[in-house]
């Protein structure tokens, strides 16, 4: 048998199994999404080179166990075929997940998909003290638990009331969750305090009296594991898709330049403080 770097392997999402010479293979995918031509490959190589089955991870993955060692270069050019390749372990960004979000769910706010493919190519595999998850979530239904990603992203809406098109039915005023909407005496009255951009009223208005802007809610620092942290806020709302790009690089950037070794996002908050960060973000977020 052949020698391997064995963490050249993890690196490339081969991770070992404590069956000597077999390796349990990470695939690379974005957002949950996997074509009918790539779960084929997957199939094919569960069955040529593996038990016949497959793991799907907490994080939307794929893991093809026991995979010998000395097949892993015919592993990865029969996925090369069904043009799917190995993720990624370590201290690096990890898999982007993401719900399904607007494109096919009645919730949805924002493109999950399309914004989890743009920060799998800008960050995926990047180097950094410890490993780094992003989740994007849909909407307040929360589906992928922003909170619980070193960088949750959470689709929403910010609405806008026309009174000229409402015709007080109170149909929003029962959607709403945050009871920021009341209907008394015929009147709507909206309390923007209330409002946590969830879009129901939006969606739920038969008349289309509430204009809307898509946009982001942000969460930095969640953590799940042996210890658990729950990701905070610093802008509540971001709608403009330049200045969330902005916001994330500062993020990136920002974890690079404070982490200790293999210190989780978390606790690089918890040592340097929130508010170190919160300055940096808003800074970012202002300049873009």
């Amino acid at each position: 048998m052949a020698t391997y770097d064995i963490a050249a392997l993890k690196k490339g999402g081969f991770m070992k199994q404590k069956q000597k010479g077999k390796f349990s293979l990470r695939l690379g995918i974005v957002g949950g999404q996997v074509t009918a031509e790539q779960l084929a490959a997957v199939l094919e190589v569960a069955n040529r080179y593996g038990h016949g089955y497959v793991h799907l991870t907490a994080r939307q993955g794929i893991e093809i166990p026991f995979i010998d060692i000395d097949q892993i270069e015919e592993v990865k050019a029969a996925l090369a075929k069904g043009h799917i390749a190995p993720g990624v372990c370590g201290p690096r960004v990890r898999t982007i997940t993401a719900c399904q979000g607007m494109a096919t769910c009645p919730n949805g706010c924002i493109d999950t998909e399309g914004l989890a493919k743009e920060l799998n190519d800008r960050y995926f595999g990047r180097e950094l003290p410890h490993k780094f998850k992003f989740g994007v979530t849909g909407c307040q239904n929360n589906c992928l638990k922003a909170e619980e990603n070193d960088l949750g992203i959470k689709g929403g809406l910010k609405v806008d009331w026309q009174e000229d098109k409402c015709i007080s039915c109170g149909v929003c005023a029962k959607t709403c969750r945050t009871n920021a909407i009341t209907l008394k005496d015929g009147k709507i009255t909206i309390d923007p305090a209330k409002c946590n951009f969830c879009g129901r009223c939006a969606y739920a208005c038969p008349t289309d009296a509430y204009d809307y802007t898509r946009g982001y809610i942000l969460t930095f620092g969640g953590n799940f594991g042996n210890n658990i942290a729950m990701g905070e806020p610093v802008i509540p709302f971001i709608e403009d898709h330049d200045k969330l790009m902005a916001v994330c690089d500062a993020t990136i950037k920002f974890f690079a330049e404070n982490a200790k070794p293999s210190e989780r996002f978390a606790f690089t908050l918890k040592r340097v403080g929130f508010d170190k960060l919160a300055k940096v973000v808003r800074e970012a977020y202002e300049s873009a």
